[in-house]
């Protein structure tokens, strides 16, 4: 198809079928996704918020990446330190899912939630499935999203240190639930 076709076509489909946001969620949502906490260190402690576009993106050099919003409030507050953790949730805590999903409730977040840190100093959430340490290499805005790409220092999965991680919490249009091996 030429070039010149191909545009014509894209047109004619955009004039009959505007693009529906609410649709394009909707869709998007029967993708499951695994949930993280990306957490780091603003100027007054720890601050972290709920993400579920997070990927791996190499592994040599190992590096990482997630997706806050523009004018996040919680990225703006851990960017200046350089670095970030990403806290893979266990299917037991979905309570802090939506806990550190609240808007406007960075002051809190942590309050009752027991972490220790990493070797960047970002927080490490008790029981995660996993955590994964990283500094930040660098960040491209995309559309309505940051692209925040980090080199892995350091990362762990074993939470109870007996050799077998919890089973990791996943998202899935529009509900949280846990991950049952078949074969």
């Amino acid at each position: 198809m030429s070039e010149s076709a191909s545009t014509e076509s894209e047109r004619h489909t955009a004039d009959q079928h505007p693009f529906d946001a609410g649709h394009f969620r909707t869709v998007m949502g029967h993708f499951p996704t695994g949930v993280t906490v990306i957490a780091g260190m603003g100027d007054d402690g720890p601050v972290g918020f709920t993400i579920g576009s997070f990927t791996s993106v190499s592994l040599d050099p190992p590096m990482v990446g997630f997706l806050p919003q523009i004018g996040s409030e919680t990225w703006e507050l851990m960017a200046p330190s350089g670095s970030f953790c990403v806290n893979v949730l266990s299917d037991q805590q979905s309570d802090l899912c939506w806990k550190f999903a609240k808007s406007g409730t960075d002051a809190t977040r942590f309050d009752g939630v027991a972490w220790h840190p990493a070797p960047s100093g970002s927080p490490v959430l008790d029981r995660a499935v996993a955590w994964i340490d990283c500094s930040v290499e660098e960040v491209y805005d995309m559309g309505d999203h940051h692209f925040v790409l980090g080199r892995v220092g350091a990362l762990d999965a074993d939470a109870d240190h007996d050799g077998q991680p919890p089973v990791p919490l996943l998202f899935f249009k529009g509900t949280l639930g846990g991950f049952a091996a078949d074969g």
